[in-house]
């Protein structure tokens, strides 16, 4: 699980200009962020340095 969805709501920003930005097609993108899909840690870090985060604000807390 990841925080993408809101980190991108949090900051305003749109898949689609995060898609460009990354370089991925937008149903990538959106897989991320609805969670069906996992980005790997490299392309992680590039969406943590795109939106101008710490890689571990894109990571879901696990509950204990």
């Amino acid at each position: 699980m990841n925080r993408i969805k809101e980190v991108l709501e949090e900051k305003g920003i749109k898949q689609v200009w995060l898609a460009e930005r990354l370089g991925k097609s937008f149903n990538t993108v959106n897989g991320y962020v609805q969670n069906r899909n996992q980005p790997s840690l490299e392309v992680l870090y590039q969406i943590a340095e795109i939106l101008n985060v710490e890689p571990k604000e894109l990571l879901a807390k696990i509950a204990d």
